[in-house]
């Protein structure tokens, strides 16, 4: 009976020296992680360091980075990935409690008498989009835990594809370190695949979310004088001889403003993002300088307004049809030099929930294109590129044949049909305007070619062009012109 005593004191002791020495190693990691934060990312302490905004929002990245970087396949994250993702994300934002402001209150004094008091609480852009990222975050890695117990698709590496003896059912990418999907020959079942639908589904409101809350934290921030310095004399010098005429002519339509540039690659479409920028930033400038000045210009204040429209515009599709583009000289220059602490923590963190996002929508549209190659063998794999190349939105699937099959829905638990984005993150109808605007208008896009071949069908059909614009007030022509080529509409702009 001693002998056991003494086995269970050894075993408590044991136990509470593992309590400890855990608790002593996170202690040291937490020391550690804010000493580079104090410093600056300057180990030498010499004060060369970042600021501390900037410092923050490296952390915040690369701790994604590490985290979620070995995501290539739809399953659950480990649970030390997951522990370690929850801590040190949480130590990072912590720093946004102690972000206040001031806002009036009213005290009941002794005697009874009321008094105007000022109080402080948390910043209201962080009040409201902290909470709400991390309900996306929950969502993200609910959503991948959902798949821990199927068993209608499988992964097999690159070498192992030959032996498998069935056609290539992998998406043409330059992704090849991606292992391939398997589903089985007959394909996947009903059930599942509707299931599958469903997660897609709900990654995809998670997309636009934080995709709406980056964009409006990026439009906030101050654009830093180093950018503007840099920028040319003018708008002609920024978009090129060719691209200047094509924006300046009488007759401007968008969408065949964009069939005529070269869109083949991620850098030819990132430097056509980076001169429409540009020059949208020149012209609103002149035009600011051109209201106080009683000089006159070489190009009057309603052509350049109305250039600067046309400018926006395609900088909106260009943002809409290519998502997943790396951002913009204009975005790094603002996050390079932002000196809010809070406006970059909501960035960062919002920049990789979206990240992660858009990779498990890219693991979901790869099992469903597997599942479709399976079943129709005959379908060329070069008929389409990649869908992610354009936002997946929930338009098409939110049909009413799709909303039907989410009622009847009982292969997943985890699927209630009913709940919105809405519902679920709890917003209210004044703070989600923005995330909604828009949404129900949203259309698929498959690819690139999707829209390009939408966009000669409707010219081959007679569409006329714009008329001639002689006023300023253009905007909701193109928002019409951009609904009606079936370009999609962001919950925020992204500029």
């Amino acid at each position: 009976m001693i002998e056991q005593y003494d086995v269970i004191r050894s075993v408590r002791k044991l136990s509470c020296l593992k309590f400890f020495f855990c608790f002593y190693q996170e202690m040291d990691m937490m020391k550690e992680r804010f000493a580079k934060l104090l410093l600056g990312e300057d180990m030498s302490g010499a004060g060369n360091g970042v600021s501390s905004a900037l410092a923050l929002s490296n952390a915040i990245t690369n701790l994604a980075a590490s985290v979620f970087g070995e995501q290539s396949k739809l399953e659950p994250m480990t649970s030390e990935r997951k522990a370690r993702w929850r801590k040190e994300i949480e130590w990072l934002l912590s720093v946004t409690d102690h972000i206040v402001e001031f806002v009036p209150s009213q005290q009941i004094g002794k005697d009874g008498t009321t008094m105007e008091i000022m109080t402080t609480r948390q910043r209201s852009d962080l009040l409201m989009n902290i909470p709400a990222l991390r309900k996306l975050d929950a969502m993200l890695i609910d959503t991948l835990d959902n798949f821990r117990d199927q068993n209608e698709f499988w992964y097999v590496s690159k070498n192992d594809e030959g032996s498998e003896g069935n056609i290539n059912t992998q998406r043409k990418s330059d992704k090849w370190w991606l292992p391939i999907v398997k589903v089985p020959p007959t394909g996947l079942s009903d059930v599942a695949v509707k299931w599958i639908q469903f997660q897609k589904d709900s990654v995809n409101q998670v997309l636009k979310a934080a995709m709406a809350i980056n964009a409006q934290v990026l439009s906030e921030m101050e654009i830093p004088e180093n950018y503007i310095e840099s920028l040319p004399k003018n708008g002609r010098e920024s978009l090129g001889e060719l691209i200047y005429k094509n924006i300046t002519v009488e007759y401007f339509d968008p969408g065949q403003f964009l069939l005529t540039m070269d869109l083949s690659t991620e850098h030819k479409v990132l430097d056509l993002k980076n001169r429409i920028e540009a020059s949208i930033m020149i012209w609103k400038r002149k035009m600011n300088k051109d209201c106080k000045s009683t000089w006159g210009s070489a190009v009057s204040l309603e052509k350049r307004e109305l250039f600067e429209e046309r400018a926006e515009t395609i900088l909106l599709m260009i943002k809409h049809q290519f998502p997943g583009l790396p951002q913009s000289s204009l975005d790094i220059s603002k996050i390079q030099y932002n000196k809010d602490v809070g406006q970059a923590i909501l960035e960062s963190y919002s920049r990789v929930i979206e990240s992660l996002a858009y990779t498990v929508m890219s693991r979901i549209e790869d099992v469903l294109y597997a599942d479709t190659m399976t079943k129709n063998p005959s379908l060329a794999v070069s008929s389409r590129r990649s869908s992610l190349d354009s936002l997946p939105a929930a338009a098409e699937e939110s049909s009413p044949n799709s909303s039907g099959e989410e009622k009847d829905n009982s292969c997943s638990p985890e699927a209630p049909a009913s709940m919105t984005l809405s519902d679920f993150m709890g917003w209210s109808e004044t703070t989600t305007t923005s995330t909604t605007k828009g949404g129900s208008d949203l259309k698929k896009t498959n690819s690139t070619g999707d829209i390009e071949d939408n966009l000669k069908e409707k010219d081959e059909k007679g569409i006329t062009k714009s008329p001639k614009f002689s006023t300023p007030k253009k905007a909701s022509y193109y928002l019409e012109k951009l609904e009606y080529l079936n370009a999609l509409k962001s919950p925020i702009a992204r500029h």
